[in-house]
């Protein structure tokens, strides 16, 4: 999904997720976009400060309840090592937080 069909669907009132239902893409009350982590309430921008490029891969975000969404999301959790993806201490999550701090995000 694009960056603004992202937006298009959450502003619909559709879920939006990235990587595994873990995640879930928002808008806060000051209209910023934000990708949450359901569990523990961390969260990183959709975007970089620009507002242009994406905090993770267009092909990574999907929505809820779409049985074509779900079946492109099963189709990416397997990888070459036979291990399921998920959300891993380090994992996507961190590097996207460490990128975003590298770039002058602040914490």
């Amino acid at each position: 999904m694009t960056r603004d069909e992202i937006k298009a669907a959450v502003d619909a009132g559709q879920t939006v997720h990235w990587a595994n239902t873990g995640y879930v893409v928002h808008n806060d009350r000051l209209g910023q976009y934000l990708i949450t982590y359901v569990p523990n309430g961390s969260c990183i921008g959709l975007t970089d400060r620009s507002g242009h490029r994406l905090n993770g891969k267009e092909a990574e975000f999907f929505l809820a309840g779409s049985e074509e969404a779900d079946d492109e999301y099963l189709g990416r959790q397997s990888r070459s090592d036979g291990q399921q993806r998920g959300a891993a201490p380090g994992g996507a999550a961190a590097h996207l937080l460490r990128r975003h701090r590298e770039a002058g995000g602040g914490a």
